[in-house]
């Protein structure tokens, strides 16, 4: 009886993904931007602040060697998210106000996104990583995935989401959020990302049309102050960001 419960789970395709198979996927994930020295692509950002209200804003972001990243929001309204490599900065022109923070007290997770810089790898972010769905349903199928809290959204043929236990600031891991999925397609590229926090509080990111080793001006990674704005030093940027 048990090898035909066995034959029938691989028959079935429902065989549990190893945490050999989610490193197999780490490390194709970490090598697909390892030797990029500048990327850029649009993305678009959901965020559902647990009590029913979802805000979506969508844009362009830039990444460069070593750790630097600016996240430029066009719609609904113009936003700033900057990372020069030393600072945080966030910036909303119709306020008149720009928000600074050293880069290691901030905790927006898009400073993890430095791996993508080459900052930093996901063995070193994450306490544990594992499969969350693998590409495709039983019987070939767009599987779809999905949790208390998380967007349902079908996956592609060759997609597969990894879960990310993030270490907190003493180096335990799991407790800085309940967990950051990184979606990934059939090249290794990074398509998604969604980020539980206490509270059913959810930010999810798409991204698409990623372009590598592009000619990208210096001056995109550093925040020149314009006239009549004030600066505003902050702790943590992570309630900015929204």
């Amino acid at each position: 009886m048990g090898v035909l419960i066995a034959l029938l789970t691989i028959l079935l395709g429902v065989v549990a993904p190893t945490a050999r198979d989610a490193d197999r996927v780490r490390r194709a994930l970490e090598a697909r931007y390892q030797h990029a020295r500048t990327l850029k692509a649009v993305f678009f950002e959901r965020y559902t602040d647990g009590s029913g209200g979802v805000t979506a804003e969508s844009g362009t972001v830039y990444f460069s060697r070593p750790g630097r990243m600016r996240w430029e929001y066009e719609s609904p309204e113009q936003k700033l998210f900057l990372v020069d490599g030393a600072n945080v900065w966030f910036f909303v022109p119709a306020d008149h106000t720009a928000s600074r923070a050293k880069l290691k007290e901030s905790s927006d997770w898009r400073t993890p996104l430095a791996l993508l810089a080459g900052k930093a790898d996901l063995s070193t972010l994450c306490g544990s990583i594992e499969i969350v769905s693998p590409a495709s349903g039983a019987h070939g199928e767009p599987a779809a995935r999905g949790g208390p809290g998380e967007p349902v959204l079908p996956l592609e043929p060759g997609d597969t989401v990894l879960r990310c236990f993030p270490h907190d600031r003493s180096g335990a891991a799991g407790s800085a959020s309940q967990g950051v999925l990184l979606e990934t397609d059939a090249d290794a590229n990074l398509i998604g990302v969604v980020i539980h926090e206490p509270g059913n509080i959810t930010t999810e990111f798409r991204f698409g049309n990623w372009q590598e080793n592009i000619p990208i001006p210096e001056a995109k990674f550093h925040f020149l102050v314009p006239p009549g704005v004030a600066i505003v030093d902050e702790e943590s940027l992570a309630g900015e960001i929204r």
